[in-house]
């Protein structure tokens, strides 16, 4: 079984159609990439998944269940873990008050997963080693990179099986962008499940294990990363500027 199955999603900002029948998979442990131009549906699958847009057609399963338009803060609370693309910290809070009110107290183990309970203040200071020398700093004054990592360190401090994360690379620095694919990577080495959201293709190519690329919506391709690697047609056709 699946961790995560998106079936034939279809999503509607108001009489807007953005997504026509969009279907993912990830399976524990996995890193599955959307990829794609802007606009093609990436940040609307996530946010399709997460139930922040409600979904007029198809199923988003979660563990076998059906959590299709299920109230967010439900999904969070069951272990998936939402990252936007434009970060959201709380800006007036310091960097150890951002991480403090994300903890998720009720977290559990389950049989099949180590995950849960595993991220702290140490742990996430272990993955970002940045974050804990400005740790009574606000967050309005990090930053671009350090503010993106904040955000992936407050989502971890939920303790969730998937990490649903769009854009982490978007606007910033080469060098800040390695440090961000090396963040993940370890990440995926612990075992999170991660769905990334990214335009930059060597971001991707380096992290993924599958990737979808979407255009207008839906899927046009699916494969592993070292397979679109490889076909040039593909990328030239729907990832090109």
């Amino acid at each position: 079984m699946s961790l995560l199955e998106v079936d034939n999603l279809h999503v509607a900002y108001g009489k807007s159609q953005a997504l026509f029948g969009v279907s993912v998979e990830v399976s524990r442990g996995e890193l599955i990439s959307l990829v794609g131009r802007n606009g093609v549906g990436k940040s609307t699958t996530m946010r399709g998944i997460m139930g922040l847009n409600v979904p007029n057609r198809g199923v988003v399963r979660w563990k076998g269940e059906d959590i299709s338009g299920r109230d967010p803060h439900l999904n969070c609370r069951d272990g998936i873990g939402y990252i936007p693309e434009d970060r959201r910290i709380f800006s007036d809070l310091s960097v150890w008050e951002n991480l403090d009110v994300a903890r998720n107290y009720n977290a559990t183990s389950t049989a099949d997963s180590n995950i849960a309970k595993r991220w702290n203040e140490e742990s996430v200071f272990t993955l970002f080693p940045e974050l804990a020398d400005l740790r009574n700093r606000k967050g309005g004054v990090l930053s671009g990179g350090q503010q993106q990592m904040l955000t992936i360190a407050r989502s971890l401090m939920g303790n969730p099986e998937l990490l649903l994360l769009d854009e982490p690379s978007e606007g910033l620095a080469p060098l800040v962008v390695s440090r961000m694919r090396e963040g993940i990577e370890q990440l995926k080495e612990a075992g999170l499940s991660i769905v990334l959201a990214e335009q930059n293709l060597g971001f991707v190519l380096a992290l993924s294990d599958r990737v979808y690329v979407l255009e207008k919506g839906q899927v046009k391709y699916s494969g592993s990363a070292e397979d679109l690697k490889n076909n040039i047609d593909i990328q030239k056709q729907y990832l090109t500027v």
